[in-house]
């Protein structure tokens, strides 16, 4: 089990604070964010100041004009987070039961978001029933599965994605992104899945081979390394 305390400051904290992806960095277009985010790390930080981790492997983009996006028709006050600036959590619930979370991207004013589909956990955490889910791969394998491994609820929304916050982005690390640019690693680029409407808009990425994707079967667009 993985925990580090951020109460003290510390040289590790400092490494971290490096590494934390910044709003300005998710001030772009979703479907520019939603690829490079692959490869990341989402880290959930509990009140006893342990946190776990998860390398995202799937990721989903969602914009202005686009049907399937949760600001199509007008701003509400369920969605108003997605109309403020980049670097704020965006968490929704479907099917009574389920939450989602999404990364709000693009310009103060445009709404957009990047709704994070799965992880690859580091380590399994405690609470997770393990006669349920057997394969620790398949823990994190989905939005609502990832929310419910992290204990990740509607408290979470509208929240800034910050260190010592109780959740925050980290960049690629370096091993991670040689092996994305030598072809090690590659991602693959697919129509969005579990949508009635913007079904055939190519937006959907997820690390190739990766046994912790939720689903691998849809209309495949192309392999990018």
């Amino acid at each position: 089990m993985v925990k580090r305390s951020f109460r003290n400051p510390t040289n590790s904290q400092n490494l971290a604070t490096s590494l934390v992806i910044s709003p300005s960095w998710l001030s772009r277009p979703s479907t520019a964010v939603a690829p490079d985010l692959i490869g990341c790390t989402l880290v959930r930080l509990l009140p006893d100041g342990t946190t776990w981790r998860g390398q995202i492997v799937e990721t989903e983009a969602y914009t202005p004009g686009d049907p399937a996006c949760h600001a199509y028709r007008r701003r509400t006050d369920r969605n108003s987070v997605m109309f403020g600036p980049a670097g704020m959590t965006y968490v929704y619930l479907i099917y009574g039961m389920y939450y989602c979370l999404n990364v709000v991207t693009d310009l103060d004013g445009v709404p957009s978001a990047v709704l994070i589909r799965a992880l690859q956990l580091e380590t399994i955490p405690p609470w997770i029933d393990r006669q349920k889910e057997p394969k620790p791969h398949r823990i994190a394998a989905g939005p609502g599965k990832l929310c419910r491994a992290l204990k990740i609820d509607l408290s979470f929304t509208a929240q800034p994605l910050q260190l010592e916050q109780p959740l925050w982005l980290e960049h690629r690390d370096a091993t991670f992104q040689q092996q994305l640019d030598d072809g090690t690693h590659s991602l693959t680029q697919t129509t969005r899945i579990g949508l009635t409407q913007g079904t055939d808009f190519p937006w959907r990425w997820y690390l190739a081979n990766c046994p912790a994707v939720s689903k691998v079967e849809s209309i495949k667009i192309r392999t990018k390394g």
